[in-house]
């Protein structure tokens, strides 16, 4: 290993002398960059070298050349103003540049699978224009001919910065060839030919040639209209208006105008009929063709989009995604203006509740009638701050009601989904509706939708409403009334899908101590039957808070004592409790580490395998106990952990 480090060292030295020489470095400057190579170079040689040993060696070495660079331009500007001619380059010029190529290509040797790394290599060779950025790409295509990202890196390369179209299509056909399920590549693909049809075009057009582009003009459909209805107006000057009917003069030019327009629909219609044929089953794929022919002027722009429609309509009948989009499509308010009227605004909502109601006879599923509703809402309901659509306040009115209907249909026809369902409810406690949200509430909840916690948070929400609406004090019938409702889902449900319940039902009942007690005894029963959580969320470390803001410390102990007993009372209930005891010792209190050691000792008795619970314990005694017991603590980690290296290495241990 010396002998190679040496040499390689070694080679370096005419490159360190010229540096010298020129006044770039002095010698102890060198000295210390001679002493900062060999420890990279020791790194490289080691029998399994990490990828963070190359990167920080290449940064290093970037950050050294971009060093000398720095320096050579002040040597320069100080030569000029001598009236010395400009310096010649030297092998000091070259030999960092060289060097990182040679660690990357070294380094790509090793992790030949790294995407990134090889990426990171291309991009320095991009950059630095030094000609091998073709044979890295030829390397990366060979180890990676499956990755699509690969090939359409390679193509953008020879098509923006080689200006190689022809190698740019051969590398695109090639990874068809060899992906041919690839939605990216052909989408890639499409747009690469039809960015060279407007190159094309685009020249013709700065020769006086031609006119126009390939790209279509993102003007509103009234900007259109009248200025196709006032076309004199944007007449060039020179040219007259003539009455007469089209001769034969001016069919030619024309016919010459439309051959790019119609050279890319047919690429455009050859390409995507072979991505049918290859990815036949792909919403997304068709979705990105038909966007890129909404941006293109191409000839026949109408009678090809109403053919990907129709085959779209025909392959995709059945899912709900597509008539969403096709819905949202015809509608298009995302490109809507501010100042545009209510009659087009209220004509393009139209279009899109026909293809809803359309969609509605072919697909009937939950799903659909959700995408539905969500549209609706999306119309009704703006949110503060976000930009709304100028004159749809006059028929809010209508679209809510046709919201209604449709979530009564749902219901109806037995297309419920707990989505749906609390849609339906949240809307009805929007408009103020409130007993009709109850009723609705407490129906569906009797249904097939008896166990959804969702549905249940709203009912409970409700019902909470109603009680305190008139009174803040309930009645005992009140609240007898909601704890049985509250009982009749807790004790169905997991405890792990109810936390929102089980609080509420806590924060209501906490001054009803005989209703807090049955919660109580409700909850042992759920975690003897579910067991305690090991990390986030724990009922029982939430009772237990409760109690101790409610009763204090003692009754806080007794009850996590309780808790503790139950066969599984998770991880989480055992570091609530000692960050209970932990601040009851922090305020001096001698009982506080007694008991905190105990939670640690019993939670380890399970917990033995969990590091960050040794550190917590170990940290622990280093600030609250004394020096015996916290590296007694240490060794028994080390002891009993089966790999204590993450335990060894922390920082505050």
């Amino acid at each position: 290993m010396a002998d190679v480090v040496q040499y390689r060292l070694e080679r370096m030295l005419d490159e360190l002398d010229d540096l010298e020489q020129r006044g770039l470095f002095s010698r102890r400057e060198i000295a210390e960059i001679v002493k900062q190579r060999r420890k990279f170079e020791y790194r490289l040689k080691r029998p399994c070298p990490l990828k963070q040993d190359f990167l920080s060696y290449i940064e290093y070495e970037s950050q050294l050349d971009a060093l000398r660079s720095l320096r050579m331009k002040s040597v320069a500007r100080e030569m000029k103003k001598q009236g010395n001619k400009n310096l010649k380059k030297s092998k000091s010029d070259i030999a960092g540049l060289r060097r990182i190529m040679d660690i990357y290509e070294i380094a790509l040797k090793r992790f030949k699978g790294d995407l990134q790394l090889w990426f990171q290599y291309l991009e320095f060779c991009r950059q630095k224009k030094n000609g091998r950025m073709k044979k890295g790409l030829a390397k990366l295509i060979r180890f990676h001919p499956k990755v699509p990202g690969v090939w359409i890196y390679a193509a953008a390369w020879e098509f923006d910065h080689n200006l190689n179209v022809t190698a740019a299509r051969a590398l695109m056909q090639e990874a068809l060839r060899v992906c041919p399920t690839s939605e990216e590549l052909w989408v890639e693909y499409l747009r690469m030919e039809l960015t060279y049809i407007n190159k094309l075009k685009a020249r013709k057009v700065a020769l006086g040639e031609d006119e126009g582009t390939l790209t279509r003009d993102p003007k509103t459909a009234d900007e259109k209209q009248w200025r196709d209805e006032n076309k004199e107006l944007f007449m060039p000057l020179g040219e007259k208006a003539s009455n007469d009917g089209p001769g034969v003069e001016s069919e030619e030019p024309n016919k010459k105008k439309e051959l790019f327009e119609e050279h890319g629909m047919n690429i455009f219609r050859t390409v995507y009929s072979a991505a049918v044929e290859a990815v036949p089953l792909s919403l997304s794929l068709r979705k990105s063709f038909f966007e890129i022919l909404e941006g293109t002027n191409l000839a026949h722009f109408e009678d090809m989009r109403k053919e990907i429609l129709a085959h779209m309509k025909r392959d995709f009948s059945t899912q709900p995604e597509f008539w969403d989009w096709l819905a949202r499509h015809e509608c298009d308010l995302e490109n809507v203006q501010v100042d545009t009227s209510e009659e087009v605004i209220t004509s393009e909502v139209h279009k899109a509740i026909q293809v809803y109601e359309e969609a509605l006879k072919n697909v009937s599923f939950g799903t659909m009638y959700s995408l539905y509703s969500n549209f609706l809402m999306g119309i009704v309901a703006h949110k503060e701050g976000e930009t709304s659509i100028s004159g749809l306040s006059g028929h809010s009115e209508n679209y809510i009601s046709h919201l209604l209907k449709i979530y009564a249909r749902a219901e109806s026809l037995g297309y419920i989904t707990e989505d749906l369902a609390c849609k339906h409810v949240s809307l009805l406690l929007q408009l103020g509706q409130l007993d009709e949200g109850r009723k609705l509430a407490a129906m569906l909840c009797s249904g097939k939708l008896a166990e959804s916690v969702q549905l249940w948070e709203l009912r409970i929400t409700i019902e909470i409403r109603c009680i305190t609406r008139n009174s803040p004090s309930p009645s005992d019938a009140d609240l007898q009334s909601l704890f049985e409702l509250l009982r009749q889902i807790l004790t169905k449900v997991p405890v792990s899908k109810s936390e929102n319940l089980w609080v509420k039902a806590f924060k209501f009942y906490t001054n009803q101590r005989p209703y807090f007690d049955k919660l109580v005894e409700i909850s042992v029963s759920s975690l003897t039957r579910d067991g305690g959580s090991e990390s986030g969320f724990s009922l029982s470390s939430t009772i237990v808070s409760f109690i101790l803001q409610k009763d204090g410390i003692q009754q806080a102990r007794d009850m996590y004592k309780r808790y503790l007993a139950l066969p599984h009372p998770g991880l989480a209930l055992y570091r609530s409790c000692i960050g209970l005891e932990t601040n009851v010792a922090s305020i001096g209190e001698k009982s506080g580490i007694v008991n905190t050691r105990k939670l640690y000792e019993s939670a380890l008795a399970t917990y033995d395998q969990n590091v960050s619970l040794w550190q917590d314990y170990y940290r622990m005694e280093t600030k609250m106990g004394t020096s015996e017991k916290a590296t007694a603590v240490y060794w028994r980690a080390r002891r009993i952990l089966k790999d204590a290296t993450e335990f060894v290495a922390s920082s505050n241990l």
